[in-house]
């Protein structure tokens, strides 16, 4: 994790898996990405029906872009989960691969249900924030 990024968890509050805040220095940067698809190479949503192997690929799609920012996983800050669907069961399979992918960096996020996303058989979509070392201060 970059050092310089904080991450709040509370003693007052249930404990979780995630922190409950992050706080980013004035002196980063901040990446805004779009939400990561479940999207292979050809542009088509793979692995229909698996919530599991569709967040993963979220994630994949998402290290690379990342990668590309010069960023990695440790430099995110905020996470938004997309899952299209009413049972809570697939959003917890969709966030546990996504947890996994993080390890120990255990960035703010909010997990959300929802009716539809924008490709036929897209499943999950990950919303990120990452914060970087100021272009000013390289």
């Amino acid at each position: 994790m970059n050092k310089k990024i904080s991450m709040i968890r509370s003693g007052h509050l249930a404990h979780v898996d995630y922190a409950y805040a992050s706080r980013v220095p004035s002196d980063m940067d901040l990446l805004f990405l779009a939400g990561a698809c479940p999207l292979n190479k050809e542009g088509e949503v793979p692995y229909i029906n698996d919530y599991e192997l569709q967040a993963k690929l979220c994630v994949d799609n998402m290290k690379e872009v990342l990668k590309e920012s010069g960023a990695s996983l440790k430099d995110v800050v905020y996470t938004r989960v997309l899952v299209a669907s009413h049972n809570q069961s697939d959003l917890v399979t969709a966030w546990n691969a996504i947890r996994e992918e993080f390890g120990d960096h255990d960035v703010p996020s909010t997990l959300s249900g929802v009716t539809v996303l924008g490709y036929t058989d897209q499943l999950v979509e990950i919303e990120a924030v990452a914060a970087v070392e100021s272009r000013t201060n390289r």
